[in-house]
């Protein structure tokens, strides 16, 4: 132990100590003036005109730019200023409604919050049963409570599901028959007979 400590601090001691070192010209050498700032090559201007050529922007670049000039913090500010506004006139507007909720209001909505929790317990295991059962049987229990408004809702929800249905029947058909004209194209090729 004496050894390692006797060995780390010798050369470390050695960093304190100060040096004063005194330069003196040599005897046999012819005394010679002293160089000027401007003749040190650091300060000399260098020869010959030079000219910036700017590369062309790539792709990435380009994209970058866009996506800095979308996101500047003003441009956002006043994109998402109205959206704030509207929500937080409706969370206003809702503290507003509770306070002067209607009678039997405050029990249709625990009723309907309990039918959420009741799906919830009977979809255990299956993770599509969780997405379906919860909101499925509040929709039921809000059906009771509000059964004109659950008639438009279904009509309006179902006019959408058809829609994206028959989008989605579309663009399988398309599908299916390009893949069929292109395994009738590989098969009538002169080097498949």
């Amino acid at each position: 132990m004496f050894k390692v400590i006797q060995r780390s601090v010798g050369p470390a001691s050695l960093s304190l100590l100060t040096f004063k070192v005194y330069a003196s010209a040599k005897k046999d050498s012819s005394h010679k003036a002293a160089v000027k700032v401007n003749e040190l090559s650091l300060y000399s201007v260098p020869e010959g005109q030079s000219k910036y050529v700017e590369e062309p922007r790539t792709q990435l670049e380009e994209s970058i730019s866009h996506l800095r000039h979308y996101c500047k913090p003003q441009e956002m500010y006043s994109q998402t200023k109205p959206k704030m506004q509207s929500l937080v006139q409706w969370g206003l507007d809702s503290y507003e409604y509770l306070q002067n909720a209607p009678p039997g209001f405050f029990p249709r909505l625990g009723v309907i919050g309990f039918a959420g929790v009741v799906g919830l317990l009977l979809a255990r295991g299956s993770k599509i049963k969780k997405l379906v059962y919860p909101p499925g049987f509040m929709g039921l229990a809000a059906s009771l409570y509000y059964p004109q408004q659950a008639i438009v809702f279904v009509q309006v929800t179902g006019e959408k599901l058809y829609d994206w249905g028959l989008r989605g029947y579309i663009v399988v058909e398309d599908l299916w028959k390009e893949n069929i004209q292109k395994s009738e194209n590989v098969k009538n090729s002169p080097g498949n007979k």
